[in-house]
C-alpha cells in the first residue's frame, strides 16, 4: 500500500480535502529521514517510521512550537524530536548495513 494512502488510513481520511497537507508532511519527514539515514530512499524495513512520524506531525498542525498543553485535567507533551523514539531502530539498520560492507578474504 502507497504510504500516503496508509496515512490517511490511519487518521481515518477518506477525502482529498488534506491531502496536500498530508503530502507535505510526508515529504518533508522523508527528507529529514534520508539524511539521518544517509540514504537518498527510505528502506522498505524503515518505511512504518514515515508513517508514524507523519501522523504525529499531522496530529500537531496548530500545535507547533508548543512543548506542553492542558486543558482541565486533559494534558499533552510533545516531544522536541519526534524521530527519537525509533532511534535504536534506525541504529540497527545501520549497523546491519556497515556489516553487510565488511568483505571477506578467503584463501584457498
Amino acid at each position: 500500500m502507497e504510504t500516503l494512502q496508509t496515512i490517511k488510513l490511519m487518521l481515518d481520511q477518506h477525502d482529498e480535502a488534506n491531502d496536500d497537507k498530508l503530502k507535505a508532511i510526508l515529504d518533508l519527514t522523508q527528507a529529514r529521514l534520508f539524511v539521518l539515514l544517509g540514504t537518498q530512499t527510505v528502506p522498505e524495513e524503515l518505511s512504518y517510521i514515515l508513517v508514524e512520524v507523519a501522523i504525529k506531525r499531522f496530529n500537531r498542525i496548530g500545535s507547533e512550537g508548543v512543548a506542553s498543553h492542558s486543558i482541565e485535567g486533559e494534558s499533552m507533551t510533545f516531544s522536541d524530536d519526534d524521530f527519537a523514539p525509533f532511534e535504536d531502530d534506525m541504529q540497527a539498520w545501520r549497523s546491519k548495513q556497515q556489516d553487510q560492507k565488511k568483505g571477506r578474504v578467503r584463501f584457498l
